[in-house]
């Protein structure tokens, strides 16, 4: 297991994954534990890239309830199909919302979060949670971050 990261944010952002994942890798080989690995996970994201918020909510009965994260408190439990997180896992896609006050039932955890992805983690084709990250920055998303994060997610759930 890796102890440190190394944290580079100067190279460019596609850069920074290309460095992050087989960290994470790292991280991750040889436990077997997916709450310590989904804390890792969220913890190595939030060095990495300082976003705001970003953690893992995990589907039970029928809600989210909030996992593993780093950043100020959070919702608790997520109703399926409300916010941007209910919504990604109804849905069973990746959801970027580049302003989180213009989405339909937008769900306000922490009033600073101003735009945010949502990645759902499917297993066995059932969505058992999702990955939350959030910016206090508008339109703070976009393509790369969907594809080295559902990259991020492939490591995490193949574990």
């Amino acid at each position: 297991m890796a102890e440190d990261l190394t944290i580079d944010r100067a190279i460019p952002k596609e850069k920074q994954y290309q460095s992050l994942i087989p960290q994470i890798e790292g991280l991750l080989f040889g436990e077997t534990d997916f709450v310590a690995n989904m804390a890792n996970v969220s913890a190595a994201l939030k060095e990495q890239f300082n976003w705001f918020w970003v953690g893992f909510y995990l589907v039970k009965d029928e809600e989210l309830v909030l996992g593993p994260f780093q950043g100020p408190v959070a919702c608790t439990r997520i109703k399926k199909g409300k916010g941007v997180c209910g919504s990604a896992w109804l849905q069973q896609k990746t959801l970027i919302v580049p302003d989180v006050d213009e989405f339909p039932g937008h769900i306000a955890c922490a009033s600073a979060s101003k735009s945010e992805i949502v990645l759902p983690l499917i297993k066995d084709n059932q969505v058992i949670g999702v990955l939350d990250v959030d910016s206090e920055f508008s339109d703070h998303f976009d393509s790369i971050d969907q594809a080295y994060l559902e990259q991020v997610i492939h490591v995490l759930l193949n574990k």
